[in-house]
């Protein structure tokens, strides 16, 4: 089926669900025996082309059928001869507009119609052409049975079952068996139509729910990556923040001037480091990453932490890999600023079907110029550091725990992987 036709039915969808409440708008909230068919099965789509080939052959067949008969009978003959294809032309006109109005779900216009085409074999049985009025009202009641709702069109055709019985010849016994043909023609023709309607509303259905699902992986990705920048970013400006108010507190100890020029030296350094690293985030997140243990001792060497690796060392997922990086990063930041001059032992774990990180320092130098700058910089950033590490482990399905441990501060991460 064409991607045309295909968005035609799911327009068709929501205008069915815009409908207001009412006859109209019953499909919409599941079928019932007194219900209209849906818009699907009233509509052509999805009807093979063979089908539609036959259909328009049978048209065909009775529409000469009804016009033969017509002129057999001898009722319209000289002035009259016009009457028959002027008849059945506002027939198909109004069998046409009726495949609208059901469409619309407009009960008492198609009715209307469904008239309009039974005073015309009503008129041809005035006429004497009760061949031709037979197969126009047989028409009609297949029609009612298979586009309007179910009562309405047994109702119909039980209006009309008088007109079998006074056109057939054979009288009651043959007006039963065209009503119970009609009425199995009808009702198989609407469940063929009802059954290709609930295809097509699965389908529908289906591809909402693709878009549904492509939409939230979409905001999913934005939201990783806006988390990615975030974590990074907030990294190096902590770590910035960190190495200016050392600089901060040596000027005002009067330190060496080369000793301060060299702290803001890598706080710049640090800041252009922080946009690279924003870079590499999102090439990490596409799969273009360094292995985690080569970043964890690049990482360690500006602290001089010892890096131990065990287990056997396989590619991590994104997110994963990620998770372990940022949190090695804020666990380090963090050490320098409640922490200075601390030794810090990093250890990262492969396991069977998960990675740990644990990273522990020893704790803080006992000094006064030490417990001072710890004072200061441990006042500076936003105090979420934590919380962050463990929102991102929890995301993946891991855990984080972080606190004292001895002297000095423990965090451990488990992601799955």
């Amino acid at each position: 089926m064409s991607e045309k036709r295909y968005r035609g039915i799911t327009r068709t969808r929501t205008q069915a669900r815009a409908e207001p409440a009412g006859a109209g708008s019953a499909a919409a909230h599941g079928p019932s025996w007194g219900s209209w068919p849906s818009r699907e099965a009233l509509t052509r789509v999805g009807v093979p082309r063979g089908r539609i080939v036959l259909d328009h052959t049978m048209i065909a067949a009775l529409s000469v059928l009804v016009v033969t008969s017509c002129y057999i009978s001898g009722a319209f003959d000289g002035w009259y001869a016009p009457l028959p294809p002027l008849g059945l032309g506002l027939c198909v006109a109004a069998a046409l507009r009726y495949h609208h109005t059901t469409l619309d779900h407009r009960l008492a216009a198609s009715l209307g119609l469904l008239a309009v085409i039974t005073l015309c074999g009503l008129g041809a049985y005035a006429a004497g052409a009760s061949t031709s009025a037979t197969v126009i009202w047989i028409v009609v009641s297949v029609m009612a049975m298979e586009r309007l709702p179910l009562p309405v069109g047994l109702v119909t055709v039980a209006v009309l079952v008088a007109g079998f019985v006074e056109a057939d010849e054979t009288g009651i016994r043959g007006a039963g068996i065209t009503t119970v043909a009609v009425l199995l023609a009808g009702y198989s023709l609407r469940l063929d139509a009802e059954a290709r309607g609930a295809g097509f509303q699965l389908l529908a259905q289906e591809r909402l729910a693709r878009e549904a699902e492509a939409a939230s992986a979409a905001l999913a990705e934005r939201a990783r990556i806006a988390r990615e920048i975030h974590d990074v970013l907030a990294h190096s400006l902590s770590a910035q923040m960190v190495h200016l108010e050392v600089a901060r507190l040596q000027i005002e100890a009067g330190a060496d001037r080369a000793e301060i020029l060299k702290l803001v030296t890598s706080a710049r350094s640090m800041a252009r480091e922080g946009l690279a690293e924003t870079r590499h985030a999102l090439s990490a997140l596409r799969g273009d990453m360094a292995p985690v243990e080569d970043y964890l001792r690049e990482l360690a060497r500006e602290d001089r932490a010892e890096v131990d690796v065990t287990g056997e060392r396989r590619d991590l997922p994104a997110e994963a890999s990620q998770a372990v990086r940022r949190v090695a990063q804020e666990a380090l930041t963090n050490v320098r600023k409640h922490a200075p001059g601390a030794r810090t032992r990093i250890r990262l774990a492969y396991g069977t079907d998960e990675i740990s990180l644990e990273i522990r320092d020893s704790g803080p130098l006992r000094t006064d110029e030490a417990a001072r700058v710890e004072e200061e910089l441990g006042s500076s950033g936003s105090g979420y550091g934590l919380l962050g590490m463990r929102e991102r482990a929890e995301l993946l399905g891991g855990s984080l725990d972080a606190g004292p441990e001895g002297a000095g501060f423990t965090v451990r991460l488990r992601v799955p992987a």
